[in-house]
């Protein structure tokens, strides 16, 4: 038998659960010991990914955030999230920040649940253009985002530093008007 796949908002009870805490802090920081591009060179500590996922689950009930997780069976398989721009004249946008996966589940399409409902969440929000940047050597991001309607509008040519390793910055955007 299958197991179910269920997609669901993170709210404030779950940044309160220990255990939904301790299995988010090990997805992130299992990802990033194995070179995912997250944007932490080196594993974030428990105590950051708590205060992340805070602060987003604050935002969120403002409407200035997205943050959504994915589960297989009792699996916390995967997380995401976009939070609007600060600035007064961004803010009709927003910007998807994180999307992770578990590598165990991985290729069974997850990724694409968690972008496409972050892009639904921000037509229900009234975002007006959803952006988000990734490491230019990652071509299985490019391929989900460009096949979701995301367009590149820009490239910042080694501007990623990874230890010595040097990446382009990709920046991707879709229109949601």
């Amino acid at each position: 038998m299958k197991d179910s796949i269920i997609l669901r908002a993170i709210d404030v009870g779950d940044i309160q659960n220990f255990a939904f805490i301790e299995r988010a802090a090990q997805l992130l920081q299992n990802l990033v010991l194995n070179g995912a591009a997250l944007g932490w060179v080196d594993p974030p500590s428990t105590d950051e990914v708590v205060s992340l996922l805070r602060e987003l689950s604050v935002v969120s009930e403002r409407g200035d955030a997205c943050l959504l997780s994915v589960w297989v069976g009792p699996d916390l398989a995967g997380l995401g999230y976009w939070r609007r721009y600060n600035r007064p004249t961004h803010r009709p946008n927003a910007d998807i920040e994180k999307v992770a996966v578990d590598p165990r589940y991985q290729g069974r399409g997850l990724g694409r649940k968690l972008v496409s409902q972050l892009i639904s969440e921000g037509v229900t929000t009234g975002i007006e253009v959803l952006t988000l940047d990734f490491r230019g050597d990652n071509e299985r991001a490019a391929k989900l985002y460009r096949s979701l309607g995301f367009t590149e509008y820009g490239r910042l040519p080694r501007f990623v530093a990874v230890g010595t390793m040097r990446y382009d910055k990709v920046l991707y955007a879709i229109d949601l008007r």
